[in-house]
């Protein structure tokens, strides 16, 4: 009987050592996701807030470590709250950082609503056909 009771002890030993070691791995885990989710958040606010500068036209992005980041939140959405206060803040505080807003479209020329069309052999002369069959063997040079 006292052999089972030894040995029942131990058990209990063994089982509390095992739920301590349990509660503890639970705990460094919830530490590192606690960890790992501020580190992606940062990094998140960090690149909105680029993306934000460069809407609002600054022209060097080191201004970014001048501002206060306390502020500017990262809500549930994925989208930043605060940002463009801070930007304001920024102009209004130090303007030398800012340019003329950017914009992200590069409006080129618009396409001629009429391309050219080639001109049929039948329609040419000989001597315009002469002269486009040789600019065509030599690279249109």
């Amino acid at each position: 009987m006292k052999e089972l009771r030894r040995e029942n002890a131990h058990y209990r030993t063994k089982a509390k050592e095992q739920e301590e070691a349990a509660q503890k791995a639970l705990k460094d885990a919830e530490e590192t996701t606690t960890k790992a989710k501020a580190d992606a958040d940062s990094r998140i606010i960090r690149a909105e807030l680029k993306a934000a500068a460069l809407k609002a036209g600054m022209i060097d992005l080191d201004g970014l470590k001048l501002a206060d980041l306390s502020k500017v939140t990262l809500k549930d959405d994925g989208t930043l709250e605060g940002a463009d206060a801070l930007m304001e803040g920024l102009k209004k505080d130090k303007p030398y950082l800012f340019g003329q807003a950017a914009t992200t479209s590069h409006p080129g020329k618009a396409p001629d609503p009429n391309p050219p069309t080639p001109k049929k052999a039948t329609e040419m002369s000989a001597d315009e056909y002469a002269a486009a069959k040789a600019a065509a063997l030599n690279g249109g040079k």
